[in-house]
C-alpha cells in the first residue's frame, strides 16, 4: 500500500494581512463609501488573517517592486507580465517546498517520480523540467503534470501516486503542487472578482509517497471518491483572458456543497466498509469560511474536528491545489495516533467533489 511518508509546504516571502489588503482592494476597486462598508464587512467575517503573494504590493504597503499600479488609472499587469512572474517563482518555491519534504528521508537522485500541479500558470518547457533541472534529477525520470483542475487538483495527484507505487514498488513519488492565484487579481470590480480577491493566496505543498518507508508518521493512503456537480458547474470556473485568468466563484457554492456532502460522504466510506463515526480526522478543504461552515452543520462535527482547516484558511488564505495538502500536514503533526481515519475532501471547477482516506499506520 502506499504511504504518504512526509509533507512540507513553503510560502512566498510577502505575507499581507487580511486588513491591509481590504484597504489596498478599496482604493483598487474605487469604491463608494456604502461599497467600502460591504466589503470590509466581508473581509472582517472571511475567516482570514493573513495571505502571502509573489506580490510585494499586494497588501498596498510594500511597494518595492509595483507589480500593481500606483495611480488607479494605470493599466494592470498583462497577461504576459503575470506570467513572467509565476515563471520567475514557480520553480524556485516548488523546490523549497521538495527538499524540506524529502530532507532526511531521500537524497533527490532516489525520487523516480514526479508530479507537478498548477493551474495558475503554464509554459513548455513548464514546471516539472524546471525542477528536474535546477535539482539535477535523472534526465530518464518519469514525470507528469496536472494543470487546471483547481483546488480538488491534490487529491487527483495523490490518486496518480498511489496508482503508480501500486505497480511500481520501489517508486519514491514527489507531488508538488504550486500556485500563485494572487497574480490573477482583476481590476473590474465584480462579484467574482471581489470573491477572488477576498480568499485566494499563494502557496506550495510537496509530498513524499512510497512502499519503502518505516516513518512513524506516514499515513496509509486507502481509496479514493469523486463526483461531479453539473449543476454547479458555472458556479466555480476559470477561464483565460488577455488579462490573465479569470476566477469564478459565486456564493450559491456551499449550497451545492451542502446538499450533495452526505450522499458523497457515504459513497466514498461505503467502500471501506466504515461509519462516519470511524473518521478521527477531517481534512477538509478550507474554500472559504461558509464551505467549512455548512459541512461543520451538515455532518454535526465539533468545532475541533474542523480546526484544522480553519487554522489553515486563517494563515494562508485559499491557495487553490496546495490548500488541502496544508491541511492533511497540519493533521499529520497534530499527534495522530495507530489505526485513525483521515477524511480528506476538497472542491473545484465542475463542480467537482474530491475525496480521499488515509489510515495512521
Amino acid at each position: 500500500m502506499a504511504d504518504i511518508i512526509s509533507i512540507a509546504t513553503a510560502n512566498p516571502p510577502f505575507a499581507h494581512q487580511q486588513k491591509d489588503i481590504l484597504q489596498y482592494m478599496q482604493k483598487a476597486y474605487q469604491l463608494e463609501a456604502d461599497e467600502k462598508r460591504k466589503l470590509a464587512f466581508l473581509y472582517h467575517h472571511s475567516g482570514i488573517e493573513t495571505r502571502h503573494s509573489a506580490i510585494p504590493d499586494y497588501g498596498g504597503i510594500n511597494n518595492s517592486g509595483n507589480f500593481l499600479p500606483d495611480n488607479e488609472d494605470d493599466p494592470f499587469p498583462s497577461i504576459e507580465e503575470r506570467m513572467e512572474l509565476y515563471k520567475k517563482n514557480a520553480a524556485r518555491l516548488s523546490i523549497e517546498a521538495i527538499q524540506k519534504c524529502i530532507d532526511t528521508y531521500i537524497s533527490p537522485d532516489a525520487i523516480t517520480h514526479l508530479i507537478t500541479i498548477s493551474c495558475t500558470g503554464m509554459s513548455a518547457p513548464g514546471l516539472d523540467l524546471e525542477i528536474m533541472e535546477a535539482m539535477h534529477l535523472s534526465p530518464t525520470l518519469f514525470r507528469t503534470s496536472i494543470n487546471f483542475m483547481g483546488c480538488y487538483a491534490a487529491i487527483h495527484g495523490l490518486k496518480l501516486a498511489k496508482f503508480i507505487c501500486d505497480s511500481e514498488p520501489a517508486a519514491n513519488v514527489v507531488l508538488v503542487a504550486t500556485e500563485f492565484c494572487t497574480l490573477h487579481f482583476q481590476k473590474e470590480y465584480t462579484l467574482e472578482n471581489a470573491s477572488s480577491s477576498l480568499l485566494f493566496a499563494d502557496g506550495s505543498a510537496a509530498v513524499l509517497i512510497s512502499n519503502n518507508s518505516i516513518e512513524p508518521k506516514a499515513l496509509q493512503i486507502d481509496s479514493f471518491h469523486s463526483q461531479v456537480a453539473f449543476q454547479g458547474k458555472k458556479d466555480m470556473a476559470w477561464e483565460i483572458s488577455s488579462k490573465g485568468f479569470l476566477m469564478t466563484l459565486s456564493s450559491y457554492i456551499p449550497q451545492l456543497i451542502k446538499e450533495d456532502i452526505e450522499l458523497l460522504i457515504s459513497a466514498a466510506i461505503k467502500k471501506k466498509g466504515i461509519t462516519i463515526q470511524d473518521i478521527a480526522y477531517w481534512c477538509i478543504h478550507p474554500g472559504g469560511k461558509k464551505i467549512v461552515d455548512v459541512i461543520e452543520e451538515k455532518l454535526y462535527l465539533r468545532e475541533d474536528q474542523t480546526k484544522f482547516a480553519r487554522k489553515v484558511l486563517a494563515e494562508n488564505g485559499n491557495m487553490s491545489s496546495p490548500t488541502i495538502l496544508f491541511v492533511l500536514k497540519e493533521i499529520m503533526d497534530s499527534g495522530i495516533q495507530s489505526g485513525d481515519n483521515v477524511f480528506g475532501i476538497a472542491f473545484g471547477p465542475g463542480l467537482t467533489m474530491e475525496t480521499f482516506l488515509c489510515k495512521k499506520k
